[in-house]
């Protein structure tokens, strides 16, 4: 399936933003020397996925304390200094820098991404989909956590890299 939302830059800007309801960011991270994936997701986040005369362009903007793991004692860790610091960095952002359609509705995206107040570059590769004038974007990366300056743990428990997944169905404004 060709998407032709990223070959030619558009005459007239269009964007599509995060469907709230119909999405998900997540993560997944190994921990115990490797011998269990903790999983959590994230419930607060916004976005966009814009094609205009620049070319296209796409955002993640995700509130750090809305992770959830389903532990309340790790969740608070998890938002404490030896991870996301969520007092001083409120937010983790991913903002494209290049946006290459691959065909059959494939995508690489490079970007980067700003957490813990450092900002790494990082590249995914995701799918996109047109779904009527609506579209579904799914991608996935790995992350190695060191770069943020995020604790390996006691004991070096907590093993990299951290996949991190985001599943977006998006909705076309203006219409």
């Amino acid at each position: 399936m060709t998407t032709m939302l990223t070959e030619k830059p558009a005459t007239a800007t269009q964007r599509w933003t995060i469907d709230h309801g119909a999405s998900t960011v997540d993560f997944a991270v190994k921990t115990f020397w490797g011998l269990l994936t903790v999983r959590g997701w994230f419930d607060r986040y916004d976005g966009y996925y814009q094609v205009g005369p620049d070319g296209t362009e796409i955002e993640l903007t995700i509130e750090a304390d809305s992770l959830d793991t389903d532990n309340p004692m790790r969740d608070t860790h998890l938002r404490a200094e030896d991870f996301f610091h969520v007092v001083l960095h409120p937010q983790v952002r991913f903002r494209s820098t290049r946006v290459s359609e691959l065909g059959d509705g494939l995508l690489r995206i490079d970007g980067t991404l700003a957490v813990t107040g450092t900002t790494v570059p990082v590249q995914l590769d995701a799918t996109l989909e047109r779904i009527g004038d609506d579209l579904q974007i799914e991608g996935t990366t790995e992350v190695d956590q060191r770069q943020f300056g995020m604790s390996d743990g006691q004991l070096g428990m907590i093993r990299r890299p951290a996949t991190l997944h985001v599943k977006a169905l998006l909705r076309r404004e203006g219409r």
